[in-house]
């Protein structure tokens, strides 16, 4: 097993609250980690008929038989568990004796919102970041239209797999599961194709009413199907800082793909060379640092915190982190060659925030780290040796 980066945080909440709860999309190795980090413990897969059956028709039942806790996974397919977990824990509140996974977001926190509000701690994993697949080889990564075209989903390279092939399998699979039982689709070929036209817009500004037009569907289903991938982890709404600069703000979230490679995919990218003169490849870019940003916050059990910021004249900027001392602006430039146009954005909103801002960085797809007037310069695989900006 390749070692992430959320285990020493999982192992620090299991000693303070009763139960641990982990989500994320499928195939981002959820269930492995929770049998690795808690391999004392009874695992139970309710996707199993059998498990499934038995929590369904006997709760009470089904959980006296672990009477020292248990690994559930998939557990949003039993809501109703989670009223039962609450008076477990109430009357024995041991800390760390539950773990619950579930790869459909909205499941899972609903159940936990009504019924396990306070009892359980939440850690969000997403696939490897840059540093967990490539630190434990003690190799530096790969070219970086290699890792844009593969993605950083586990199987991919705990296996060696070929990229188009697991994600062909994978886009089926989530398609055909998760969907059906989250949303009554008549036509799966009409979902699909607005997938792949979320795809297209990964890195901009979601506008439902032209995408909807796009996939031939009305606004509204639009908005719900939006909601389902961003429930099941595939897509990420980056929205808006609120703090209002000028007066002018963009309201609209941004769309990104939680994995670039899974976005590449669907885009019709066979191999690394066709990406490389790929008219998207910069959003592909941004779709990377964005993810990797994401997962240094949630492998620590945080929240996000990251913005992004743009004005009705087009100034923008592409990420805003909000840390404890100020905003602190990333621009976001997939060129290998350093440009002074790179840095005119920045230089704007730092003349805006004033001593709101700061420790602005500039992450570009070059080699090289640097300093330009005050703002850091960090190369894409900067994000290898810190996992974070």
């Amino acid at each position: 097993m390749i070692p992430r980066h959320a285990e020493k945080t999982l192992r620090e909440l299991a000693q303070g609250y009763p139960i641990i709860g982990i989500t994320g999309p499928r195939q981002s190795g959820k269930s492995t980690l929770a049998r690795h980090v808690f391999a004392e413990k009874p695992y139970i897969s309710l996707e199993d008929p059998d498990h499934y059956e038995r929590a369904q028709d006997d709760p009470r039942g089904f959980l006296t038989a672990y009477p020292d806790g248990a690994v559930f996974d998939e557990a949003q397919r039993c809501p109703h568990l989670f009223s039962y977990l609450q008076g477990l824990v109430d009357a024995d509140p041991r800390c760390g004796r539950f773990v619950l996974t579930g790869s459909q977001q909205f499941g899972l926190l609903a159940g936990i919102t009504q019924s396990l509000a306070g009892r359980i701690a939440l850690v969000q994993l997403l696939p490897f970041s840059l540093r967990e697949c490539y630190g434990p080889h003690g190799v530096q990564p790969a070219a970086l239209d290699d890792v844009l075209f593969a993605g950083l989903y586990p199987p991919i390279h705990d296996r060696n797999l070929r990229p188009n092939i697991w994600y062909a399998n994978y886009l089926q699979t989530y398609i055909e599961r998760d969907v059906r039982q989250l949303l009554n689709v008549r036509d799966l070929s009409v979902f699909q194709r607005f997938v792949r036209l979320c795809a297209g817009r990964t890195g901009q500004l979601l506008n439902l009413s032209n995408l909807a037009v796009d996939a031939g569907i009305n606004a509204n289903t639009a908005r719900a199907w939006i909601s389902i991938l961003e429930a099941s982890y595939i897509v990420y709404l980056l929205q808006p800082h609120h703090q209002n600069f000028n007066k002018r703000l963009i309201k609209t979230p941004k769309l990104y793909f939680c994995d670039p490679g899974l976005a590449a995919y669907l885009l019709t990218i066979r191999d690394p060379v066709q990406l490389n003169a790929h008219a998207l490849r910069g959003a592909l870019f941004e779709t990377f640092v964005v993810g990797e940003l994401l997962k240094a916050h949630y492998n620590q059990g945080l929240p996000a915190d990251l913005y992004f910021w743009r004005d009705r004249s087009g100034h923008e900027i592409d990420l805003l982190l909000q840390r404890s001392d100020g905003l602190q602006p990333i621009e976001i430039k997939s060129g290998q060659t350093l440009n002074r146009d790179f840095f005119s954005g920045l230089h704007r909103w730092l003349r805006l925030a004033g001593p709101t801002a700061v420790d602005p960085a500039l992450i570009y797809g070059g080699p090289t780290a640097a300093t330009h007037q005050g703002i850091r310069v960090v190369p894409w695989n900067g994000l290898f040796n810190k996992g974070r900006c």
